[in-house]
């Protein structure tokens, strides 16, 4: 999203429902992964502390039409959603107005798992919405180097000349150490409409071998994935290899663009999107962006806020093969026999520190930690 890459886009069609859909429960797409993150976009404004609002007519890169602004009219959060208006309005030389947002150096992980429930407006001709994640080194690498995980994108000129702009989509990644960047994009032509006016749920799963991406998984968790790139970090003397770009704190990104290379639209009087009929102007709405993993060393967590609650909170801790050493849950607490007992966050803060051996950690954000005591270390995996 950053920039159009001219990639190959490999194209699926993928055939209708069938007449009987898997009776797998929607549950059981998150198992083996705890909740650590959320933002459910509730109260009258967008929370600054997660996200940066961007304000620019650049382009992105990629010729588009709009300028981005920070003006409720672009960017706001109702009715517990985050939404992103595109308008068609004269605005400091450009032709349209839009929203977007990103979580760089306040909300950022590694590995593990990512969704947004997002209803995505009539894209027509024209409209370019995209959820997303770069690398949260871009400040001092730049892209490509940074790397790029395109989630969903619609609007793709591809579309447009099928007739098809409501069904087809795509996912994406772009790396490497300059432009231009090496990619992988495949688009599909989706079995219904994701352009119908309901909210789906976009989701990617991320580890140290694979990033692989689904669509509405909690309706049909037995329909595999829309994208999938293997990226293991086994060529260290490659440069230009997947691996050595997707392996560190990504942040997210929403945005809803207007024309550009993307759309294949360059002339505002093509866009026809935004129209007579909607007034105009066209949102993206997101009801929820959440965070899971699963506790593994790979890994990470660089959280400045602590992110909306999380219901039904649960401590597990790493077991250990010594019993005489073991740090236990107690309760809304960690308690080791040893005596003195630390609990610091995967990069090596300390954030709780107890002579007595007990740390209650009902006021922790949830996530990750490492406790521990004079003998040894132990996992914790925290979830409020």
């Amino acid at each position: 999203m950053n920039r159009f890459v001219k990639a190959t886009y490999l194209t699926a069609a993928l055939v209708a429902l069938p007449s009987i859909v898997s009776a797998q429960s929607a549950e059981s797409t998150t198992q083996g992964f705890t909740l650590v993150w959320q933002d459910l976009f509730e109260g009258t404004e967008l929370n600054r502390n997660r996200w940066n609002i961007e304000v620019n007519g650049a382009g992105g890169g990629n010729n588009e039409l709009q300028y981005y602004t920070d003006r409720a009219e672009n960017v706001r959060v109702e009715d517990g959603c985050l939404v992103l208006t595109a308008r068609r309005e004269q605005y400091l030389g450009k032709h349209f107005t839009s929203g977007r947002i990103n979580s760089k150096n306040l909300i950022a992980f590694t590995h593990g798992m990512l969704e947004a429930s997002i209803k995505i407006p009539k894209t027509a001709n024209g409209l370019w919405p995209a959820f997303w994640m770069m690398g949260n080194d871009y400040d001092e690498v730049g892209w490509p180097e940074c790397g790029e995980t395109d989630i969903l994108e619609m609007g793709n000129a591809q579309g447009i000349s099928a007739g098809s702009q409501e069904r087809f989509f795509n996912g994406a990644c772009h790396w490497g150490l300059k432009w231009p960047a090496a990619s992988y994009a495949k688009s599909s032509t989706h079995r219904y409409s994701l352009q119908d006016g309901e909210f789906h749920l976009f989701t990617v799963v991320w580890d140290e071998n694979s990033i692989i991406m689904y669509v509405d998984r909690d309706k049909y968790p037995a329909y595999g994935p829309y994208y999938k790139i293997d990226c293991p970090q086994n060529e260290p003397d490659n440069e230009w290899s997947a691996g050595n770009y997707f392996h560190k704190d990504n942040f997210i990104l929403f945005n809803l663009a207007v024309g550009g290379d993307f759309t294949g639209i360059h002339q505002a009087e093509n866009i026809t999107g935004l129209n007579d009929a909607n007034g105009h102007e066209a949102s993206m709405y997101v009801d929820y962006v959440k965070i899971y993993q699963k506790g593994v060393d790979s890994e990470h967590q660089s959280f400045g806020d602590a992110g909306d609650d999380v219901q039904d909170g649960i401590v597990s801790v790493e077991s250990s093969a010594d019993d005489s050493y073991e740090i236990i849950c107690d309760g809304d607490a960690l308690v080791t026999r040893s005596g003195e007992l630390s609990l610091f966050t995967p990069a090596g803060r300390c954030v709780a520190k107890s002579a007595a051996g007990r740390i209650n950690i009902s006021g922790l954000t949830s996530g990750v930690y490492l406790a521990k005591n004079r003998q040894s270390t132990r996992k914790v995996l925290i979830k409020h």
